[in-house]
Parts: C-alpha cells; structure tokens; sequence
C-alpha cells in the first residue's frame, strides 16, 4: 500500500511541472504553431496547448461590421493566405491548395488549378504566396509557392503558372527544394520596384539553416522574372539576397524603395526589418535589442508583446501590418515608430493589400487558433482615403 501512495504522489507531481514551463514562452503564432500544429486544418484545434487557446474575439460583432468605412467583401473561405490584386479583381489562396478570383462586389470564382505536384496542405505548408506577373493583362501569368512532397520529402516550390480563362496551369519550375517542414515555411512572394522577385522561406525548423548561406531556409530570396540569378544579388551564383531570418512573411517597399519584413519571433519580440542586400538579421543568434558583430537588430520589435505579424502593406509613410495573435491591423509609423491599431474586431488577420485608399485583408480564424464564425474565414475592406 506504501507503494501504491508513493507511486500516486510522484504522478501527481510529474503532470504539475509538466509542460506548462515550456509552454509559457511559446508566445507568437509561428512559437505555437511550432509545437501543436496537426496533420491539417480540420483537426488543428485539437492541438491548442494552454497558452494557445483559441483567442475570445470578444469584439466582434457577428456580422463584423464595425465602422461604416468597413464592409466584409467575400465569406466563408478556409484559411486564405496572400492576396493579390488586379484594377478589377483580386486573387486570394487558401492554404488547402484553393484559389479564388474575386471581383470588388464579392463574388467569388474558384479557379482550377493545374499542378504536376498535388499541393501538401499539413501544418504551416500548402499553397501560400502568388503574385501576379506584371504587367497582368498583358502576361495572364502569376508566380506561386507551394508545399509538395516528393519521394516522401516535403519541401516548397516557386512555380509559373498561365492563365486560360478560369484554369491556371504550372508550366515551368522556378525554384524547387525549398526546405518544408510541419513549421516555419516562410511563402511570400512580392514583385519589387525593381522588377525581381522577391520570396521569403522559413527556417524548415531547423535554425541553423538560417545562418547557413548555402541553403535556401531562412531567408529572403531575389530572382530574376524568368528565374534566373540577378547578376547584383550580394553573393556569387546565389539566390539569397539576406538571412538570418526565422520566419518572415510579409514583404513591402516604401515611395524611396527601402524594403522591411514582417518576421515572427521565437517569444514575442516580433520584428520589421530594414532589408538591405547581403544583410545577416541573425535568427537564431540574436533577436530583440541583442547585438553580435556583423548581425543586424531589426527596425521594430514589440518587446515582450506578441503580435505574430504577417503581411504588411506601405501607405502614406506608414507600414500597415496584418496580425494573428494580435488579431488586429496595426499601423506602424515610420517615421516616429509609433503602433496603433488600424482595424479590429475581426479576429487574426493574414495579409493586407492597399490600393486606391482601400485596405483589402483577409482573416485566418479556421486555422485551428481563432475562434470562428459560421461566415468566417473573410475577406474585408477599408476605406482609409488616400490622406490617412
């Protein structure tokens, strides 16, 4: 019987110092989803730890009209990730491996997809970035990311793909062995001034890759339209143009050409980064207000507040910033660093779009750590004029 009490006490104290230690610091949306992402969407929230619970959403209303400057567009996607967006139409993916044409009333098309490699939607993976080839009504062609698998690996892709009427058909391969794992697959592809395009990749959850500059992981990457090496790119016969990164999933130049990046934290301390050619942002050696010589500390970061940023979009000298664990738009001022929220009420946010003094967003409350509605996820619109 000694035994038997002995034994049930050691239980006891084991579950009480089990994971809650490591847990706590697991705070931005890259952290949890690192250690409880599951097999795929539908069965993401069964992996909620303690700290990750679906977030409240206490503001929203149910239709989540707010203002009368917002309206909700288009309902009832399924974790939509990038927006892109011609005079007349937008194009938004979801991570399932969908994609929508839509129109500014809101009507939503699905557009076929043909893809020699099926897209491999589990965890963070699964058809991310797309970005239409400028300019579109001339090229009818668009540059995707996407997660696949091949001989049982996972890795992630940059592919073209042509329009024909509503069916877009991969016809070339870009770049490919991108590394993928469950975690960190980075995805954003941004068409810069300078006519390159641009892609962020994530650490494959392995860190060290970030430091690593013969790996494609944890990165910013620039490449030629064509998908070839620019002959300027910082390092010989290379696509890497910075490292060092852990996460990054939002790209954005201002009216002078700076670009910054939206990057998730290890635990808060999210960042903007300044991007310039050759740069070392230093995941995993430093991060926040740390410093090693030859590294660079980023523009902004939110100290020991949480955001988990993801798209962001320039405006008006202010960086606009679509949050998940923030659930908010943020609108971060360049020139004097101030945060304030832009947008809020409808739950974590995905991506941001700006044009003709419209913010077009898109929410991504059916990824297993929001708290949804029967319309979710949404696309929405703001009018913040073109002087805001």
């Amino acid at each position: 019987m000694l035994r038997v009490i002995l034994l049930l006490f050691s239980l006891t104290l084991i579950a009480a110092c089990g994971p809650d230690e490591k847990d706590e610091n697991m705070n931005t949306e890259d952290s949890q989803e690192s250690e409880e992402v599951v097999e795929n969407a539908e069965s993401e929230d069964q992996g909620e730890s303690e700290t990750d619970e679906p977030e409240e959403n206490k503001d929203r209303s149910e239709d989540g009209q707010f203002t009368d400057k917002t309206e909700v567009l288009t309902t009832n996607l399924e974790i939509p990730w990038t927006i892109s967006k011609t005079d007349e139409r937008l194009y938004v993916t979801e991570r399932a491996g969908r994609l929508y044409e839509i129109n500014l009333d809101g009507e939503k098309n699905e557009q076929s997809l043909n893809l020699p490699s099926p897209v491999h939607h589990e965890g963070e993976g699964g058809l991310l970035g797309f970005e239409l080839v400028p300019p579109f009504e001339e090229s009818q062609q668009a540059f995707a990311y996407y997660t696949y698998q091949d001989s049982g690996e996972t890795f992630n892709k940059v592919v073209l793909l042509e329009k024909d009427d509503e069916e877009w058909t991969e016809t070339s391969i870009l770049l490919d062995e991108i590394p993928s794992e469950r975690i960190h697959n980075g995805g954003r592809l941004k068409v810069g001034p300078d006519e390159k395009l641009y892609i962020t990749t994530g650490d494959a959850a392995t860190p060290a890759l970030s430091q690593d500059r013969n790996s494609l992981a944890g990165k910013i990457l620039r490449m030629n339209l064509d998908g070839t090496i620019p002959s300027d790119n910082p390092f010989d016969d290379s696509y890497v143009y910075s490292y060092g990164h852990r996460n990054p999933q939002g790209l954005a130049w201002g009216d002078d050409g700076t670009m910054y990046s939206s990057e998730h934290g290890q635990s808060a301390h999210d960042e903007i980064n300044l991007i310039e050619a050759g740069n070392n942002y230093g995941w995993p050696e430093i991060e926040g207000d740390e410093t090693s010589e030859g590294m660079e500390t980023p523009f902004y970061h939110t100290g020991e507040e949480t955001w988990a940023p993801s798209g962001i979009s320039f405006h008006n000298e202010k960086l606009y910033i679509a949050t998940l664990r923030g659930s908010r738009i943020i609108k971060l001022d360049l020139s004097t660093k101030d945060a304030e929220t832009a947008e809020e009420g409808f739950g974590r946010m995905r991506d941001v779009y700006i044009q003709d003094g419209s913010i077009f967003a898109i929410t991504s409350n059916r990824d297993g750590r929001g708290s949804p509605t029967e319309e979710d996820d949404r696309l929405i619109r703001i009018n913040i004029g073109e002087d805001e």
